[in-house]
């Protein structure tokens, strides 16, 4: 492995730079240890780092895997897109790429338009309760819906409740490294979100695709329909263009590269 590694700066499920939710993509020769790969992470501090390795399997075109600032995570999907955009944009012919994750699967990221669409493993959820997380979240959701994937759904009455949320980031943080996704039916969308992870390093990130990969067939169950608009309400917000197509959720939005260079270490 060289000590100067290819480097973009992308913002995902963005329509202009400096909204939607910023990624780092990189394109190895080799695997290094874990630890440099979280170092590199914790160095660019965004949400998430993709990194991506030539497929020499046959499977798919690349091997990709996620770090936060803190962890290695089974799932993205805004570093996903992003990492299609790179790729994508580095090869003007394909129409489509396809990337084999350690525990996600195959994952693909297609041109829709003047942007993309990623396919995402289709989460759904059950009604339960989770009081302790509820408080520390805030507000009053009227249900709570869970899966075995971390991924917590809190369904809240109006948009108004959802943006005005100010949540104990401590205290979601002390419930381990679960997502806490607070929703509502939306003015200008379908649906609107917020979406905390303080657990994984994150406390709200700007534009989650896990997070819609979950919210996709609950909405869509509760539409009657198996497409819909999004909007996630954080401080630099994004637009996800949502659609159930049997077990996988396609999230489709723009990408804006900001910084394209090298790292090095």
């Amino acid at each position: 492995m060289t000590d100067a590694i290819p480097y973009w700066h992308v913002d995902a499920f963005a329509e202009r730079a400096f909204t939607g939710n910023q990624a780092a993509v990189m394109i190895l020769d080799v695997w290094p240890d874990d630890a440099v790969l979280q170092a590199i992470a914790a160095e660019n501090m965004f949400a998430e780092t993709a990194f991506l390795l030539a497929d020499a399997s046959g499977e798919s075109d690349w091997e990709l895997r996620w770090f936060t600032p803190v962890l290695e995570i089974r799932l993205c999907g805004h570093a996903t897109l992003a990492a299609g955009h790179v790729v994508l944009g580095r090869e003007p012919g394909l129409e489509a790429v396809r990337f084999r994750t350690r525990l996600a699967g195959i994952l693909e990221v297609r041109r829709k338009g003047s942007g993309y669409e990623v396919a995402l493993p289709a989460r759904a959820a059950s009604q339960s309760a989770w009081d302790e997380a509820a408080i520390a979240l805030g507000g009053t959701p009227r249900e709570v819906w869970r899966n075995d994937d971390q991924n917590n759904i809190f369904l809240y009455g109006s948009e108004a409740e959802v943006r005005g949320l100010k949540p104990d980031m401590r205290a979601l943080a002390a419930l381990g490294i679960d997502s806490f996704i607070a929703t509502a039916r939306g003015s200008e969308t379908d649906v609107v979100s917020r979406v905390f992870v303080p657990g994984a390093g994150v406390d709200e990130d700007p534009v989650t695709g896990s997070a819609h990969a979950v919210l996709t067939p609950f909405w869509a169950a509760r539409l009657g329909r198996d497409s819909f608009t999004a909007y996630q309400a954080s401080l630099r917000g994004g637009h996800v263009a949502c659609r159930l197509e049997g077990q996988r959720a396609w999230l489709g939005g723009g990408c804006v590269t900001v910084v394209e260079g090298s790292f090095n270490f």
